[in-house]
C-alpha cells in the first residue's frame, strides 16, 4: 500500500514538473496593425446589357450576326421587310403633293384678291367711281384668303411631317447595335414575323470590354469601402492569374435578409478572358481602427466551455477569455481583456488552474 502511494506521488510530481516547465516560458502580448483581407464571393455582370426588339412590325429578312459575334455601335444586326410600309410612304407623299397644290392655289387666289382690292382702293379715290361697300368686301376677301393660305401651309407641313415619320419608321427595319459588345444570344431566324405585337427578343448584346463585379460585403467589413480603391480577385478558370478591379459604386444600404451591402467594382476586360456569370474570389480589405493584439497560437486554449489564454498576474495564473481573429504566421489575433505587454504562457493548457503559482519568468528575463 505504501509502495502504491509512493508511485502515485512520484507520478504527480512528474506531472507538476511538466506543467511548471511549460509555465516557465512567458511571452508578451504584441500589438501591431493588421493588414488583412477576407475572401468574399463575387459575381460578374456585363457593364451594359440589352435585349434587342423590333420597333416596327415586319418579317425578318436577314440576320447579319450570330452568337459570339463582336459588334460595333451602329453596325447592322437584323434587316426586316414590310412592303406595306412603302405603300404608306407613297400615300403620305401623295398627300404632300395634294396639300402643296391646294396651298399654291390658295396663294394664287390671295394674289388675285389683293390685286382687286388694291385697284378698288385706288379707284375709290375718285368720288362716285366705286361704292364704299365694294371696297370693304374686297378687303374682307383678302383677309379670308390669307387665313386660307395659312391653313393650307399648315396642312402641307403636317403632310410633310407624316412622310418624315413614315420614313423614320422605315429606318427601324434596319436594326443596329446600340453599343460595342458581343452577341450572347440569337433567338430569331429569317422569315419570322416580329414587332410590337409579337414581342420576341431578337438578340441579346452585352458589353464585355468592361464588366461589373458585384460583391456582397458583410456589415462588419463595409468600413473598408473606398471609391477608387484597387481590389484583387481570382477566378477558377485562371487560377494562376490575379486580376484587379476598382471600387466604383455601392448601394449605401444593407440587404435586410443577408446583412450585406452590394458593392460594384469596375473591371477592364480587354482580352475578354472574363465573362458575365463567373464567380470570382475577391480579397476584400479589412480596415481596423487601431492595432490588434497578437499571441502565439499555442497560448490560446480552447475547451468545450470557453477559449482563453493564461496570463501571469503577480506570478499566478489568470484565465482571460478571448476570441480568436486573424492568423499571422505562428501568431493569432485575440480580442479580450488584454493589453499590449501582458505576459501570457507560451504553451498553455487547461491543467494550469486559475490562481495557481507560475514559477517561471518572462521570456528574455
Amino acid at each position: 500500500m505504501k509502495r502504491i502511494n509512493i508511485l502515485t506521488l512520484a507520478s504527480l510530481l512528474v506531472s507538476m514538473a511538466a506543467v511548471w516547465a511549460q509555465t516557465s516560458d512567458l511571452v508578451p502580448v504584441v500589438a501591431k496593425p493588421v493588414s488583412q483581407s477576407v475572401e468574399l464571393p463575387g459575381e460578374f455582370q456585363p457593364f451594359l446589357s440589352v435585349a434587342v426588339h423590333a420597333k416596327v412590325r415586319g418579317y425578318v429578312e436577314k440576320v447579319l450576326v450570330d452568337r459570339g459575334s463582336f459588334v460595333k455601335q451602329g453596325q447592322p444586326l437584323v434587316e426586316l421587310s414590310a412592303p406595306e410600309m412603302k405603300a404608306q410612304i407613297a400615300e403620305a407623299e401623295s398627300k404632300v403633293q395634294s396639300a402643296e397644290s391646294e396651298r399654291l392655289q390658295a396663294e394664287a387666289q390671295l394674289a388675285a384678291a389683293e390685286s382687286t382690292a388694291e385697284r378698288m382702293a385706288k379707284a375709290a379715290e375718285t368720288p362716285g367711281a366705286v361704292a364704299g361697300n365694294e371696297v370693304v368686301l374686297a378687303k374682307k376677301q383678302v383677309d379670308a384668303l390669307k387665313a386660307l393660305v395659312r391653313a393650307k401651309q399648315q396642312a402641307s407641313q403636317a403632310a410633310a411631317s407624316a412622310v418624315s415619320a413614315q420614313k423614320d419608321l422605315e429606318s427601324y427595319l434596319r436594326i443596329a447595335a446600340p453599343f460595342d459588345g458581343v452577341v450572347t444570344e440569337r433567338l430569331v431566324h429569317p422569315g419570322a414575323l416580329v414587332g410590337p405585337g409579337s414581342d420576341p427578343v431578337l438578340l441579346s448584346i452585352q458589353q464585355l470590354a468592361r464588366l461589373r463585379l458585384v460583391v456582397a460585403v458583410p456589415e462588419q467589413y463595409t468600413g473598408a469601402i473606398s471609391n477608387g480603391a484597387r481590389v484583387d480577385f481570382k477566378v477558377p478558370a485562371f487560377p494562376e492569374r490575379t486580376f484587379a478591379g476598382t471600387v466604383a459604386r455601392s448601394a449605401h444600404m444593407l440587404d435586410s435578409a443577408t446583412r450585406t451591402m452590394p458593392v460594384e467594382l469596375d473591371v477592364a476586360n480587354g482580352d475578354a478572358s472574363l465573362a458575365p456569370g463567373m464567380y470570382p474570389s475577391v480579397k476584400w480589405p479589412v480596415r481596423r481602427p487601431k492595432p490588434s493584439l497578437f499571441v502565439p497560437k499555442t497560448s490560446v486554449v480552447t475547451t468545450t466551455e470557453r477559449t482563453f489564454v493564461v496570463r501571469s498576474n503577480g506570478g499566478r495564473a489568470e484565465w482571460v477569455d478571448v476570441k480568436k481573429g486573424a492568423a499571422d504566421g505562428d501568431m493569432v489575433e485575440v480580442m479580450g481583456r488584454l493589453q499590449a505587454g501582458d505576459q501570457v504562457v507560451r504553451r498553455a493548457t487547461d491543467e494550469m488552474r486559475d490562481g495557481t503559482p507560475l514559477p517561471g519568468r518572462a521570456a528574455g528575463k
